[in-house]
């Protein structure tokens, strides 16, 4: 399900997955296989953690190589730059998008576009506006880039 308000993409997030599984006494029993919505934000928050510091840590072989021109090591300090900014921007966001009483947020950011994922049973149109409006604020990127969803 989507939904727009403005500019401002709402998708639900909230697929509902099942596993069928046969039992020893020949009948089967559905279970819901979605993820905890806390353990959902824990370890997206993690799995984000872990592509960032590995990033970094690539950059950081890169620079101290000397195999490497100066020109390339260049390069690789401006990415470590984007790279730790990005990352202060985005828990700058999610702070604020918290302080604006949801219990959980997680953003992620690629190639200039962000999906927002908050922990909520329903959002309205003024909270949608105020999370954009953090976003655009924070990270710089236009609202059409800019998905918010709820688990």
């Amino acid at each position: 399900m989507k939904i727009h308000f403005g500019d401002v993409q709402f998708v639900n997030a909230n697929s509902v997955k099942a596993d069928i599984v046969p039992n020893d006494d020949g009948k089967t029993t559905v279970t819901n296989s979605n993820t905890n919505a806390d353990e959902y934000f824990s370890k997206t928050r993690l799995e984000r953690e872990t592509m960032y510091s590995q990033m970094l840590e690539t950059y950081q072989k890169m620079i101290d190589s000397s195999e490497i021109t100066n020109d390339q090591k260049a390069i690789a300090i401006q990415e470590i730059n984007h790279i730790t900014n990005l990352k202060n921007a985005i828990m700058i966001s999610e702070n604020l998008i918290k302080n604006k009483n949801f219990e959980d947020v997680v953003i992620l950011v690629s190639n200039n576009t962000a999906s927002i994922v908050v922990k909520s049973s329903n959002l309205n149109q003024d909270q949608i506006a105020q999370i954009q409006n953090i976003v655009q604020r924070e990270l710089g990127i236009e609202s059409e880039n800019i998905n918010i969803s709820k688990k």
